[in-house]
């Protein structure tokens, strides 16, 4: 549809009038939720940064066992299991059990490389590095789980530290920047079990004290994600206003500007 030139310019000032409110909206909500997303960081890194009289310092090598995923191949025969990639991880707190590709594997499972329950798996090796120390906690694992070779698996031995204690702190902006810098290699980054060992781990000697950092830290970060939801929402929605808005002006139906106003 072509209408004449002073109708055009009319839906031309009104388009540009609607979308500037729009991208203006839209910055805001931007901008909330980048600060969503600080606030639980800030509330993360003060946690383990302001520590107590009874608190230790060791080093992961000391907590911790390393072991690197398994690598097969398409041309692979054995049994078929289900494994924790690369992609699993995202911005997750937990492996997505519900979720996980299977493959099959050269011969068995070796039982060594079976995830279990309290495991934290890392990415060890990516294009991008940051995705390097990405961390995952293992929980509510059933039958054969295992992850690739582009991780590696921390499992503690003992229970100086909780799995959810440790998993929250490696997931920290320092932690993560820390582990990343440490990964070796030119194009492809990799993080090695050296690196890992020797990250230190700053803990309250008592299990119960670090059971009320998992639950305030639990808290806080269901908050924020409370709060993500709402500004992404909030995004969409403008998003498709924008998109039904210019649809209008397509099909001719901008009458006035009360009928598009934001």
């Amino acid at each position: 549809p072509l209408p004449p030139l002073n109708e055009q310019q009319r839906i031309v000032s009104i388009l540009d009038e609607c979308f500037a409110a729009i991208d203006k909206a839209k910055a805001n909500a931007e901008q909330n939720l980048k600060n969503a997303k600080e606030l639980f960081e800030n509330s993360l890194q003060s946690i383990f940064t302001v520590k107590g009289k009874d608190w230790n310092e060791k080093l992961l090598g000391e907590l911790a066992t390393f072991r690197n995923g398994i690598n097969y191949t398409k041309r692979s025969k054995g049994e078929k299991i289900q494994i924790v990639g690369v992609k699993d991880f995202q911005n997750s707190f937990w492996v997505p059990t519900d979720n996980l590709d299977e493959v099959i594997v050269d011969g068995e499972l070796n039982e060594i490389d079976r995830l279990q329950d309290g495991d934290i798996l890392a990415v060890r090796s990516n294009g991008n590095p940051q995705l390097i120390g990405r961390t995952l906690l293992a929980g509510n694992i059933q039958g054969q789980v295992s992850h690739s070779g582009f991780t590696i698996r921390i499992r503690l031995n003992s229970k100086t530290v909780l799995p959810n204690y440790l998993c929250r702190y490696m997931k920290t902006q320092k932690t993560r920047k820390e582990l990343v810098e440490s990964g070796n290699g030119v194009g492809i980054k990799s993080l090695n079990q050296g690196s890992l060992s020797s990250l230190k781990i700053p803990f309250p000697t008592s299990v119960k004290a670090q059971e009320i950092i998992i639950e305030k830290l639990d808290l806080i970060s269901e908050q924020s994600q409370r709060l993500e939801n709402i500004y992404l929402q909030k995004l969409n929605n403008l998003e498709e206003l924008k998109k039904s808005i210019l649809q209008k002006a397509v099909a001719g139906e901008l009458k006035t500007e009360k009928a598009v106003a934001v």
